[in-house]
């Protein structure tokens, strides 16, 4: 017969040891807390501000009201001006910003034929000599962010002219670069990319000290010639060869099954790809260096893993969160990966052109390694 003095005392027995284990108790509290502000606060599936950049091609106040009716939409947010579409082009593909507004020089006449305007074709019905008044340049690579630009290709010109929303003729021209068909695998096989390095090169290496500590090799390691560095870096050099293989499978099995396009160099992808890996297995190293036992450290990969996924940009758009949250991902690799492949895979972009997302992860290597090494000295003593 079961005995509820004795579960009582199994009851208190789990209540003391989960109060005495914090890294445990902190972990409760905290995951479901930062999956509440996450998908809360900073997941938004509504986009607004999109960085995106002029060519006016016109300089006149016409065009200049133009810019300032498209940015009343908050939809988009101009960030850049330039004289070219070619270097407008350059930016769309280092993802500087995700579309570009082309002004012509005959706007003013495009205006006035415009059928919704009124004064150019009274009845609309020579529709030969219609044309948008201006074009929008997208990136597609983003199907979400290119879909809430392409909403604005109707876009009614009420407030610029006082006339009423437009809804048979439309205003801007679009163009989708990268994905013309806004495919969502084209989109999500290069971040699943990110995702899988993420989870298994954290998960491979934040378990790495402690399992040494639990199986007794401890003093071994303590005993051989070796510095904290040169062990830390023994550590995460099998792991690389397993990211690439990881890699190669998923970016050829994307090839083989959903036709992803691969318009990059492979020396760029190697150089990107070993960047994040060394970057995600010293930040699992860090994880391995706090973590008192393995389950400490699987419920702080889970703690890193939850905001690099959300926040990267691989399910929801970077553009659409707030400033905060755009801080904290900035903070994580993941999110300069996503940016490194996707320009790579997709839109055959120089390393050169994204150097600053390149130069991050190199830097948070070698801050992560030399944390690493750091407190593994101090665990020793």
């Amino acid at each position: 017969m079961t005995s509820l003095s004795r579960i009582k005392a199994i009851v208190s027995k789990e209540l003391l040891q989960l109060r005495r284990d914090r890294m445990t108790f902190a972990m409760v509290v905290m995951i479901p807390l930062i999956q509440l502000i996450l998908f809360g606060y900073a997941i938004n599936t509504n986009v607004k501000d999109i960085p995106v950049a002029v060519v006016d091609h016109s300089q006149t106040a016409l065009s200049r009201i133009l810019v300032q009716t498209v940015s009343a939409t908050n939809v988009v947010k101009v960030t850049d001006y330039y004289d070219s579409i070619e270097q407008a082009q350059t930016a769309i593909a280092s993802a500087k910003v995700r579309a570009v507004l082309f002004i012509p020089h005959d706007v003013a006449n495009r205006l006035a034929q415009h059928p919704t305007v009124g004064f150019g074709l009274p009845d609309g019905s020579n529709e030969s000599l219609v044309r948008p008044i201006a074009h929008w340049l997208v990136d597609g690579s983003d199907t979400m962010v290119a879909s809430s630009i392409k909403s604005l290709r109707n876009m009614p010109l009420a407030e610029l002219l006082d006339k009423p929303a437009n809804r048979t003729y439309p205003t801007f021209e679009t163009t989708l670069f990268y994905n013309p068909e806004q495919r969502s695998a084209v989109n999500i096989v290069p971040g699943l990319a990110a995702v899988i390095l993420t989870m298994t090169m954290i998960m491979f290496t934040s378990a790495a000290i402690v399992k040494e500590q639990e199986r007794g090799n401890m003093e071994l390691l303590i005993t051989l010639p070796l510095s904290s560095l040169e062990l830390m870096i023994g550590k995460v050099v099998p792991y690389i060869f397993i990211g690439f293989i990881q890699l190669f499978i998923i970016l050829g099995m994307g090839k083989l099954l959903f036709h992803i396009p691969f318009g990059g160099g492979l020396v760029a992808l190697v150089v990107a790809t070993f960047a994040f890996i060394c970057a995600s297995l010293v930040l699992g190293l860090v994880l391995s260096t706090i973590a008192k036992n393995q389950l400490q450290a699987m419920q702080m990969t889970i703690f890193i893993l939850l905001p690099s996924i959300l926040l990267s940009g691989f399910v929801f758009p970077y553009e659409g969160m707030p400033k905060v949250a755009q801080w904290l991902a900035e903070c994580l690799p993941a999110t300069h990966y996503l940016r490194l492949i996707r320009g790579i895979v997709l839109k055959d972009v120089n390393l050169i052109s994204m150097s600053s997302d390149l130069l991050w992860l190199t830097a948070f290597t070698f801050f992560g390694l030399a944390v690493a090494a750091f407190r593994f000295k101090k665990t020793l003593d």
